[in-house]
């Protein structure tokens, strides 16, 4: 008895300790995430991109298309790539030709290209990265006043499944080779 008695408050000690350790150095790993910012990219390193590294940067700037990076010290963290269109499209070939139908659109009215944001690829190079990113966008898509929907067009995976529910999108539709999932945009009523 007498000995478990002496070890007890070591044991608590200990245990105190590792949690310090662990909270520092969690904090320090994450640190990076408060000095990040969002930033439109020229171009982007494709052969980087896991979803759709045969798409040029042509392709991705091209009819308003757009790519996003997190930026950190210098150093990109995360990507994300963008058509803007008016219609969900269910491959790639239909999310070319709604987002060249959407810019085509736009230069008859108002310039603002789409309604909708598709995010078709996203990518990160470091832990938290991805989530950053997709918090970025989505407040960027709230504060337009074209945007009205954040979907993406995403890979029949269960990283993606798993990626975008747990970033709080809904499933939208399954395709052919690809899913859709919403990220709900409330934009405040001006008042």
């Amino acid at each position: 008895m007498e000995l478990k008695k002496k070890f007890k408050p070591r044991i608590k000690a200990r245990i105190r300790k590792n949690k310090q350790i662990i909270n520092r150095n969690l904090d320090t790993f994450f640190e990076w995430i408060k000095g990040a910012e969002l930033i439109e990219l020229k171009e982007c390193n494709t052969d980087e991109d896991p979803v759709r590294p045969e798409l040029d940067n042509i392709f991705r700037r091209s009819f308003g298309r757009k790519i996003y990076g997190v930026k950190y010290m210098g150093e990109i963290h995360a990507v994300m790539c963008f058509a803007y269109t008016n219609e969900i499209p269910k491959d790639v070939t239909e999310l070319d030709k709604f987002s060249h139908d959407a810019f085509l659109q736009s230069a008859h009215r108002d310039q603002n290209v789409g309604k909708i944001a598709i995010a078709y690829t996203v990518w990160s190079k470091k832990k938290g990265g991805g989530k950053l990113i997709v918090k970025e966008v989505f407040k960027k898509i709230k504060k337009s006043n074209h945007l009205n929907r954040l979907i993406t067009l995403s890979p029949l995976t269960e990283m993606a499944t798993k990626f975008h529910t747990r970033n709080g999108a809904k499933l939208l539709q399954v395709n052919k080779t690809t899913q859709n999932f919403e990220y709900q945009v409330i934009k405040k009523s001006l008042k």
